[in-house]
Parts: structure tokens; C-alpha cells; sequence
């Protein structure tokens, strides 16, 4: 069985480096743990920390949170399907959103459940994902400022989530400007300015974040210490807390081309063929994980010699080169992962998760 490690000290000082970040500004901040598809051995890992507010997609996930410690605040990241309004009202305490009926469902359930929900209304700056538009936004926070059961703690916005529009100056500064023009039309204040997401951490680097931006919901930096626009390691943090750990189940020199007639392969692919490499051959491994687990395109071999030649359901082909580098079956061979990747891993029951 292939093997996906997260290594808890890595993962410490990239939670240490970002809450310095944090807090030398007076942002707050929580945990996006979306990522770490409810894996309770992964989730203590990150209550271990001290983090006192983890954000997910998924209502399972966010109970878990709530098994493991009752005191996190727990924050639902999606708009609510009406069928689990109940349970989301139950396991998170704050949740995003942008549709009014859903704010009256989740209001009703509030009060049923005899609880205080905090919201966050999400407001559209281009991406065009989730988000009220801006011309509409001052009617609908006066209709739902009033709702029972409902606080309203901030506004938010999410970019580079869909059509990779970037997080920019403007853009904040005019989600700062409506939070202004609420609180000066309904003398109601809004504490967060909910804006900040991994993809936004570069402009705190450089001293473009507009004030009044308060709250950030962080994941992939955290996990893999990147800075997403130049696509680079941030100073002091780690790229490589989570590692799979594949196993070598056949190594053999084998000719580097296919022979025989060609035709799509179960991915609809067909092979191409570059006729210069007739006659030669190479040492291959395959592995014991495959397109069921992870997407080859978000590997990367720790020994940057190897090449990943393509991958079947449940099985990865890797190119060694011209010997076998001391490798043989049995062993194991180690890849650093995208965020996308290691989503993969997490979500397959075909890998064991370890903590080193």
C-alpha cells in the first residue's frame, strides 16, 4: 500500500511562520482543513497546533472537528444545500453565503436549535463563483441583518477560485467600501472583512493589502508553504509536509516505445511516438498507486533524474533511465505533491496516512 506522510514539524513551523505573519498585522485568521478530507489522525495534527478555527466544504468533516475538540470554531466554506441546512446549523458556527432563502432557512433552524449562527455574506468581485453582486448588496444585508438567530460577522469575497482572477488592491479596497457604506447606513458594525485566502498572502508580503482586511482563510500555503503568484517556497517555510511514498511492485528494462497497433487507451489518449527511440530501452518501475488515488500531472519524484512515463487506475509507470540506481522491487520511491495531488491521496481509501 502506498503511503501519504505528514511531517508534523514541518507543518509547525509553517503554522508558527504564518501566525507571526498574522499577527505582526492584526489579521486573524483560520485553518481551511477542506484539504485533509475529515482524516481525524490529520485533523488532531492540526488542533495540536493551537489553531482555535478550522473553515471545510464538508459538513462531515467539520463534526469531526467538533468530536475531536468542541471549543474550535468551526467554519462551513460553501453555500448550504437545503437538505442540510439542520446539520450545518448544528456542526459549524459560522458558515458563508449568498442567497437570502437559504439565510431564512438557516435563520429558522437557528432558532429551532436554539442557537446564534454567525454568517458571512460573500460578495462577488469577479471570479464569478459564489458572491452577492454589489449593486444588490445594501438590500440584502437589510434583509437579513434583522433575521432571528442570525449575527452577521463579515463580508467576504473568494478570487482565483475559478476563472484565476487575481486578488488585487482595487478589488479589496472596494470590498472595504461597502463594509463602510453598511456600517454607516444601518450603524451596525461588521467586525470581519473575510478576504484573504492563500492566493491573497502575497500581497500582505508586499504591502498592498488594503486596511480594514482583518480575516484570512488559509490552507495550501499552509500545507505547502507556497507563495502562489511567483509559485516559489515562502522564506522559512517547507514545501514538503505531506510526501507519498510509493512502493516499487515490478522493475524492469523494458523498450522505451509500444509495438503493435496503437488506439485510445481508457483515459482516450493515444500514444505518440517519436521514432528516434526505436531500439532503445530503459528501466522502468511501476508502482502500487495510480489514477484512482492521484493524478500523475501533480507528482513530482523527489530524484529529479526519474520521469513519470504515465499512470493506469491503479497503477503509476516511472521511467529510471539507463540502470536500475541501486532501486529494486520492494522499495519504495518518494514524490513531492501539488495541493490538487495530495487532495487525491487524502481522498482514497487505497493509501495509508502516517504522521513522522
Amino acid at each position: 500500500m502506498a503511503v501519504l506522510t505528514l511531517n508534523r514539524e514541518k507543518l509547525r513551523t509553517n503554522y508558527q511562520v504564518l501566525t507571526r505573519l498574522f499577527e505582526e498585522r492584526g489579521v486573524d485568521w483560520g485553518v481551511v482543513s477542506k484539504m485533509l478530507c475529515g482524516n481525524k489522525l490529520f485533523l488532531q495534527e492540526l488542533i495540536n497546533l493551537g489553531i482555535t478555527e478550522v473553515h471545510d466544504s464538508r459538513i462531515s468533516n467539520l463534526a469531526m472537528v467538533k468530536r475531536i475538540k468542541r471549543e474550535v470554531q468551526t467554519v462551513y466554506i460553501k453555500p448550504v444545500s437545503k437538505k442540510n441546512v439542520g446539520k450545518m446549523v448544528e456542526f459549524a458556527d459560522v458558515s458563508l453565503n449568498s442567497e437570502l432563502e437559504t439565510i431564512r432557512m438557516i435563520s429558522a433552524e437557528s432558532v429551532l436549535q436554539g442557537k446564534n449562527h454567525k454568517i458571512i455574506i460573500m460578495v462577488e468581485t469577479g471570479d464569478l463563483r459564489e458572491g452577492v453582486m454589489g449593486e444588490q448588496l445594501i438590500d440584502f444585508y437589510e434583509e437579513v441583518f434583522q433575521l432571528p438567530g442570525i449575527e452577521v460577522i463579515g463580508l467576504g469575497t473568494n478570487l482565483n477560485c475559478l476563472n484565476g482572477v487575481m486578488p488585487s488592491t482595487d478589488k479589496l479596497i472596494q470590498l472595504s467600501l461597502y463594509k463602510q457604506i453598511i456600517e454607516l447606513k444601518f450603524g451596525h458594525e461588521i467586525p470581519w472583512l473575510s478576504a484573504g485566502t492563500s492566493v491573497t498572502i502575497p500581497l500582505m508580503l508586499s504591502h498592498q493589502l488594503p486596511q480594514g482586511i482583518n480575516h484570512f482563510r488559509v490552507g495550501e500555503t499552509l500545507y505547502f508553504g507556497v507563495d502562489l503568484v511567483k509559485e516559489e517556497i515562502i522564506e522559512g517555510m517547507h514545501g514538503d509536509v505531506f510526501e507519498l511514498h510509493a512502493e516499487i511492485i515490478e522493475l524492469q528494462e523494458k523498450p522505451l516505445l509500444p509495438t503493435g497497433v496503437l488506439g485510445s487507451n481508457p483515459r482516450g489518449e493515444i500514444a505518440q511516438i517519436d521514432e528516434s527511440l526505436y531500439g532503445k530501452t530503459s528501466f522502468r518501475a511501476i508502482l502500487d498507486v495510480g489514477l484512482l488515488d492521484v493524478s500523475p500531472e501533480y507528482l513530482f519524484p523527489k530524484d529529479p533524474e526519474l520521469e513519470i512515463l504515465g499512470a493506469s487506475s491503479d497503477m503509476l509507470i516511472v521511467n529510471l533511465g539507463i540502470d536500475q540506481k541501486g532501486l529494486k522491487v520492494g522499495e519504495t520511491l518518494t514524490f513531492n505533491l501539488k495541493y490538487m495531488g495530495a487532495l487525491g491521496l487524502l481522498n482514497s481509501d487505497y493509501v495509508e496516512k502516517i504522521v513522522v
